[in-house]
């Protein structure tokens, strides 16, 4: 077994899967890989089981109910903490995450509970994206951090790394949120837990093949999830 693991919640990636798990597999020979698939209907779980089934540093777990961005993180993160892995890095494998930053998260991890690869400080950015869509960040992240009283500018991106000692702390069965807003419950249960937090620059780049899952109607119902989110942890 390694020392890192990198979770990987998939549903329907056939076109990255094989390009963001050659990625991670060609760092350090210490990171493995767990693909959380939900069940996608254009085969992303086969194509794993296919090509990397006989590599030691590929795992699956293919989901087949409560399917949903919240859902696959949560037994990824339930995975990881049942083993003694020392660093988890969770990220999406749609080719916007570029697997390069790992080495630097696992680096910051040696002395930070939490590292964050965040858009919104000096050397962060976004690539491929509109102004609207980045000032539609922008307007997101300073509400989250308002209503859960973050330290942290970009409280949205899903590429962060976590000492699994604070992961194995965490009431994952508490956690409730189904869609991306688990990023956010994750992070408030770890600050509210007292971890060290700090953020890295990245730069953030549109899927590299197939459809986007976020819709508006997602976003939205996000960004309202917060307050139950303070409300479902304020007693840690």
């Amino acid at each position: 077994m390694g020392d890192t693991i990198v979770i990987l919640p998939t549903y329907n990636e056939c076109e990255n899967i094989e390009y963001i798990l050659d990625g991670v597999l060609a760092g350090d020979e210490r990171v493995e890989a767990l693909v959380v698939d939900d069940s996608s209907p254009d085969g992303t779980a086969d194509i794993v089981t296919k090509k990397y089934g006989d590599n030691p540093r590929v795992h699956i777990i293919v989901r087949k109910e409560n399917r949903g961005r919240g859902y696959a993180g949560v037994a990824g993160f339930k995975w990881a903490a049942a083993r003694d892995y020392v660093y988890v890095v969770e990220m999406d494998a749609d080719g916007s995450h570029d697997p390069a930053y790992i080495g630097n998260i696992i680096k910051e991890l040696e002395s930070m509970d939490v590292v964050i690869c965040s858009r919104l400080i000096p050397g962060g950015g976004e690539k491929g994206r509109g102004i609207v869509r980045r000032l539609i960040t922008i307007a997101a992240n300073l509400y989250l951090r308002t209503v859960l009283e973050l330290d942290v500018k970009d409280c949205t991106t899903g590429y962060r790394g976590f000492r699994n000692d604070l992961i194995k702390t965490i009431p994952w069965d508490r956690v409730k949120a189904s869609g991306p807003s688990v990023v956010q419950e994750v992070l408030y249960i770890a600050s509210r837990k007292g971890a060290t937090v700090t953020e890295i620059p990245f730069i953030f780049e549109e899927r590299r093949a197939g459809a986007s899952k976020l819709r508006f109607i997602t976003l939205v119902s996000g960004l309202a999830e917060a307050v139950k989110i303070r409300k479902r942890h304020s007693d840690i």
